[in-house]
């Protein structure tokens, strides 16, 4: 069937995507569509017609899903990061579970699989112990707050529910001091203005760090600020500055303004060193558990020695180290392996050695050398692996790999390479890190059996 541009169309959604766009099917054609649930009967308003598929919005929910849920508070923030927040929290977490099971199987071929139900949390909101808000322009007024869905519009907020009330205090702050010092936004065409981004984070001891970024060196009325900010539990304060044409929020370059070089927080029983610029999983209380599963899944003993790739602040590699003989950490972050080593000295831990440089080429350069292990743990990136990472894990042969992701799709096709060269897909656990969003954590353990055939159909 042929559809036109501003066509309007009723059909049901049956899934969504990976950015939280609703999936339509009419008439055997898929179309996107931002501003639906699950289960939504929808009128939705063609966009943009592509080769196989349509994208949309919906401009009336003709019958709501019986999965909706009426919020119990008023949501003053934008659904783009959150395009779930009312779907039935159940449902997002069966959903999850299922993006898993149709990940391994559609890119991987991976089935007969024991997939865990995901892990939720009691409390899903005030999670986010980092938080990155955009400053511009809307209409010619100042805005700042999150993107809308699909879009580059920015909705004015006065805070969120992602953070922590000292997160929205700070917010609240900020917003006073640029529009009481007239603090313009940065404009990326013209180069002119001041602020682009808010960096937010926040501790376990309810103290903060804030990350001010800016387009160019010059950040007027910074004293001012800096006043407000210290009577709030503020104890640092940096300046990014990013003079980069693109949409990456932080730039190489940092400026502390005042307070400490880094924030201290906790996972567990472990003490963490976080700079501005070092990963850290945004949700404290899912990480521990997430991480309990890791070594529950390595099943560690005090005579193994275990590789942790992509190790950021050495999080994994504290918890590993505890219960192994030796852990080795690689990470391509030059700062996050200093966090690393001042986090093992805070947790006196002296059998853990962390190495900078690329994975793909560290961790194959350190096996050919002799550095062996019979177990490894990584945590890449949302773009998985490189290939010889997985090549040099494969020819290393460790007896058990445990694999965590935030991208079920990329990990799918590490796991695959993996099964193919005789590793076996024991169990998945998927963990909800990001409530409301399409986001999904998992974690994988693999034993090596010789077998291309055992996960398969």
């Amino acid at each position: 069937m042929d559809f036109n541009i501003g066509e309007i169309l009723e059909g049901k959604i049956i899934d969504f995507t990976h950015e939280g766009n609703g999936v339509l099917k009419i008439d055997y054609f898929t179309i996107f569509a931002s501003g639906g649930l699950i289960g939504d009967r929808v009128r939705v308003k063609i966009d943009e017609i592509k080769k196989n598929y349509a994208m949309g919005s919906v401009v009336e929910i003709v019958e709501p899903s019986k999965d909706r849920v009426e919020l119990k508070f008023n949501l003053n923030e934008s659904k783009g990061g959150i395009p779930l927040i009312e779907y039935s929290y159940d449902k997002q977490l069966q959903w999850k579970k299922d993006k898993v099971q149709k990940d391994l199987e559609k890119m991987a071929d991976i089935y007969n699989v024991i997939i865990k139900d995901t892990i939720g949390m009691d409390h899903p909101y005030g999670y986010r112990n980092h938080v990155q808000i955009p400053v511009g322009y809307k209409n010619g007024k100042r805005v700042i707050g999150f993107y809308e869905a699909n879009s580059n519009e920015i909705f004015d907020m006065k805070e969120t529910i992602l953070q922590t009330e000292l997160g929205n205090k700070i917010l609240k702050m900020i917003r006073h001091w640029a529009e009481r010092y007239d603090i313009d936004p940065y404009n990326r065409k013209t180069k002119r203005g001041v602020l682009r981004h808010i960096g937010i984070r926040t501790n376990k001891d309810n103290q903060a760090m804030v990350i001010l970024v800016t387009g160019n060196d010059h950040l007027p009325k910074i004293k001012e600020l800096i006043q407000m900010l210290i009577d709030e539990n503020v104890i640092s304060i940096y300046q990014n500055i990013n003079k980069l044409n693109s949409s990456v929020t932080y730039g190489r370059q940092y400026k502390k303004l005042y307070g400490e070089d880094s924030l201290l927080d906790y996972i567990s029983d472990y003490k963490f060193n976080i700079s501005p610029n070092s990963f850290f999983q945004v949700n404290r209380i899912q990480t521990e558990i997430l991480y309990n599963k890791a070594i529950e899944y390595l099943d560690l003993n005090k005579e193994d020695i275990v590789y942790d790739l992509y190790c950021g602040i050495g999080t994994i590699s504290l918890f590993v180290a505890h219960k192994a003989k030796k852990v080795y950490g690689i990470e391509i972050v030059k700062e996050a392996i200093e966090d690393a080593k001042s986090n093992a000295k805070l947790n006196n831990i002296d059998n853990a050695e962390f190495i900078v440089g690329k994975t793909e080429e560290v961790f194959p350069k350190m096996t050919k050398e002799g550095i062996k292990a019979n177990k490894v743990v990584l945590d890449p990136p949302r773009k998985g692996c490189e290939e010889k990472t997985l090549e040099a894990i494969v020819k290393l042969n460790p007896e058990r790999v445990v694999y965590v992701s935030c991208n079920p799709s990329t990990m799918s096709r590490d796991v695959k390479y993996l099964v193919e060269n005789g590793y076996n897909v024991v169990e998945v656990q998927p963990v909800d890190l990001f409530p409301h969003s399409v986001h999904v954590e998992s974690i994988i353990l693999m034993t090596y059996c010789g077998s291309e055939e055992i996960n398969k159909g």
